[in-house]
Formats: structure tokens, C-alpha cells, sequence
């Protein structure tokens, strides 16, 4: 692995606010640090179920090997779900935002 000394990290890190910007760092470490969360939370949840797995394959019957696509269709459609009411926050936010700048602008015109 490179030896990475004060110069050349600073060097990336002048590179890297030159290329995004400084404004946007805060919202970047932001999504930086949520991706980071759910990363962790899903591999805890993998190492749960693969233990939990591992227990039951060893006094698996033939039928508890068909409970595994039925699990799986079931984690799809809570990702589907849980997509589906993103989308429906993100748009709820977009109002919000719209309508919040509609009154300041209609505050500072003074035409209402």
C-alpha cells in the first residue's frame, strides 16, 4: 500500500473541494454517513440471518430449503415498499419546499 504523507493528502483533499466544491461537503459527508449506517446495519443483519441460516441447515429438512426463495420475495417486496414511500416522501418534501418558497416570495413582493 502507497505511503501517504501531510502533502499528498492534502493534495487530494485541495483536489477534492476544487472538483465538488465546498459548499456541498457538509451534504456529501451527510449521504457519506447515512450509506455508512445502512451498510453497517445490513451486513449486522446478514451476519444475523447467516447464523440463524447456518443453525437451521443443520437439522434442515428438504421443505425448509423452499422457505428460502419465499424469504427473499418477501425482502424484494419490502424493498419495493420501502422505494415506493421514498419516492412518496421525496415528493411530499418537493411540496413543502415549493410551497415554502412560493410564500417568501409572495412575503417579499408584497402582492398578497
Amino acid at each position: 500500500m502507497a505511503d501517504l504523507g501531510w502533502p499528498e493528502l492534502s493534495i487530494i483533499v485541495i483536489a477534492f473541494v476544487l472538483l465538488f466544491g465546498w459548499k456541498k461537503m457538509p451534504d456529501m459527508a451527510r449521504s457519506l454517513g447515512r450509506s455508512a449506517r445502512i451498510f453497517k446495519s445490513e451486513v449486522d443483519q446478514m451476519h444475523t440471518d447467516g447464523s440463524a441460516g447456518a443453525r437451521a441447515e443443520a437439522t434442515a429438512s428438504p421443505t425448509t430449503y423452499a422457505a428460502g426463495p419465499a424469504s427473499l420475495a418477501d425482502a424484494e417486496a419490502r424493498a419495493a415498499a420501502a422505494d415506493a414511500e421514498l419516492a412518496s416522501l421525496r415528493a411530499d418534501a418537493e411540496v413543502a419546499r415549493l410551497r415554502a418558497e412560493r410564500e417568501a416570495l409572495d412575503r417579499t413582493s408584497g402582492s398578497h
